[in-house]
């Protein structure tokens, strides 16, 4: 069964996850907090708005409202640069340390070597940043689509369009594809071609209840899970034609709820599923079946599921919730 290691809060959780294989769980009020061990609280940031860990799992990189991107880990907090009177409202990890980062019109990238990030001006506000798996190029989600930017050499900005406003963005695990969260019920996505035109063929995937704003990739690629319906809707990615003219999987349905997480296992195929009453439970891609991993908190308001993350093994999972709930779940 399943075991659960508990934590209170009194701010919103923003990120749970782990760094250098220790839980570690960002706040809305900017605090990063280390629960285990030698118990460790950093100030971080006057209100924080997005975190994520480095690729190589050895520091969270975060932004706030404070205009600062910060690199936090077990000794200390590291400022890398700051915008004054700028909310750093997405923030992406990238190859060799580097980081992504938007706020309002622009987005920029940072990296060891130089001293002031490469910065990339938009006409409309920059709402979620990503990275290429390979190389260090980045995408940004913008009014109207995705523009993909070059961070060294003398590559011309690649523009994907569709109408709409695009709140978040992934690259697919071998770069293939692209794949936003928007404001309507619906996902869109390009598959990119070589020449790096902008003439991508279009996937939109719809029929969501809600605004699907979470996404993850299973190990290999072939499945793309996604919040924003009474179960988790896992769209395939195999074929030339990634999900167009398939029916996407849906996995631990619970109706009259909904999902507002999910995390894929970094070795199996299987996802980890966050509802809004702050259930999580895990289901199998392949045979459909689910257990739960831990029950809802016991305050009277239902609290949702704001993050989960898997350790780099898969057998931990870290949660955090919209009323300051946390976790780490122990998986046998």
């Amino acid at each position: 069964m399943p075991t659960v290691a508990r934590y209170d809060f009194e701010e919103p959780v923003v990120w749970a996850g782990f760094v250098d294989d220790e839980p570690i769980f960002a706040l809305a009020d900017g605090a990063v907090v280390f629960p285990t061990g030698q118990v460790q609280t950093f100030k971080a940031h006057d209100g924080l708005l997005a975190a994520t860990a480095t690729q190589k799992g050895d520091g969270l990189i975060s932004g706030g409202e404070d205009g600062r991107i910060v690199v936090t880990n077990r000794t200390g907090v590291v400022e890398r640069t700051v915008h004054p009177g700028k909310w750093i409202d997405a923030v992406a990890a990238g190859p060799g340390a580097a980081i992504g980062y938007a706020a309002a019109r622009s987005a920029w990238i940072l990296t060891p070597s130089v001293a002031a990030p490469l910065e990339f001006a938009h006409e409309r506000a920059v709402e979620g940043v990503c990275f290429a798996p390979k190389g260090l190029r980045i995408a940004c989600a913008r009014y109207n689509g995705v523009t993909l930017h070059w961070g060294i050499g003398t590559g011309k900005p690649v523009d994907l369009s569709w109408d709409g406003a695009h709140t978040g963005v992934t690259f697919s695990p071998d770069g293939s594809y692209v794949v936003t969260t928007m404001t309507e019920n619906a996902l869109h996505g390009w598959k990119l071609d070589r020449q790096n035109s902008g003439n991508s063929k279009h996937m939109r995937m719809s029929g969501y209840p809600t605004k699907p704003k979470c996404l993850s990739w299973s190990p290999r690629g072939r499945w793309l899970a996604s919040s924003g319906a009474s179960s988790a809707v896992l769209w395939p990615f195999v074929g030339k034609d990634g999900p167009m003219g398939k029916t996407p999987k849906q996995l631990a349905n619970r109706e009259g709820y909904l999902v507002t997480q999910v995390a894929c296992h970094p070795v199996s195929d299987v996802v980890a599923v966050g509802y809004n009453d702050g259930l999580v439970g895990a289901a199998n891609i392949h045979d459909d079946t689910d257990m739960v991993l831990r029950r809802p908190g016991e305050g009277l308001v239902p609290s949702a599921i704001s993050s989960l993350s898997w350790d780099k093994n898969g057998n931990r999972l870290a949660f955090g919730t919209e009323e300051g709930e946390a976790g780490v779940i122990s998986v046998p």
